[in-house]
């Protein structure tokens, strides 16, 4: 077993096979950070077969799931290396929409990434959103609505942020396909994405500013 297997497991989505993986690199002695550049490096493959149509949408869910296996061994491991915690990412799909699958890519990129992401699921209340953002110190809020009835809850997240004072303090950005980055605007976010690896570019950008 060796980087390069880990970094195929994710390409070739290899999910029952990937955490025990993972695990035998760390109990080997194997650097956690390079452990984690082999997955990152699987899913910048994914994603480049995604973006040239070798690999689709279902292709896509399926390295998330992957790469999310493959993390839940090994994030205590890269806590302990003293990576240090980033400040977190707050991401959600809006009240009233279901629609997880987008949410889920783009939080699986983010922790390639290295992000610490907290997962409000999806159908999230505001109120939640608002409490996650004053508890963690969040950046940046992701907000998911596939639904075009749901949209209009981007306006009432930014509105709820604003009365509780955290809006200054945080970016959001928003996807899902009734969206567009004008329509994300007039809604009073910062920035739209239309895909997860554009969404990850994205909040990089917002994080910078």
């Amino acid at each position: 077993m060796d980087l390069k297997d880990v970094t195929n497991m994710i390409i070739e989505l290899d999910i029952d096979a990937v955490a025990s993986a993972v695990q035998q690199l760390i109990d080997a002695g194997v650097n956690p950070q390079d452990v984690l550049k082999a997955l990152t490096s699987g899913m910048d493959e994914v994603g480049r077969r995604y973006e040239t149509d070798e690999y689709f949408l279902a292709e896509l869910v399926l390295a998330g799931e992957t790469m999310k296996a493959a993390f839940e061994v090994l994030k205590p491991h890269l806590k302990s290396e003293g990576a240090g915690d980033k400040v977190p990412i707050v991401a959600a799909t809006v009240k009233g929409d279901n629609h997880d699958i987008g949410k889920n890519i783009l939080l699986s990129m983010l922790l390639s990434a290295g992000f610490d992401v907290v997962d409000l699921g999806s159908d999230c209340p505001t109120e939640k959103i608002v409490e996650a953002v004053r508890d963690t110190g969040a950046k940046v809020v992701a907000l998911s609505a596939l639904l075009t009835m749901t949209m209009n809850e981007i306006s009432t997240v930014d509105k709820a942020l604003q009365e509780a004072g955290l809006r200054d303090g945080v970016k959001i950005i928003v996807g899902g396909a009734p969206l567009s980055m004008e329509l994300a605007k007039k809604l009073g976010a910062d920035d739209f994405s239309a895909d997860a690896i554009d969404g990850v570019k994205r909040i990089k950008a917002l994080l910078e500013r």
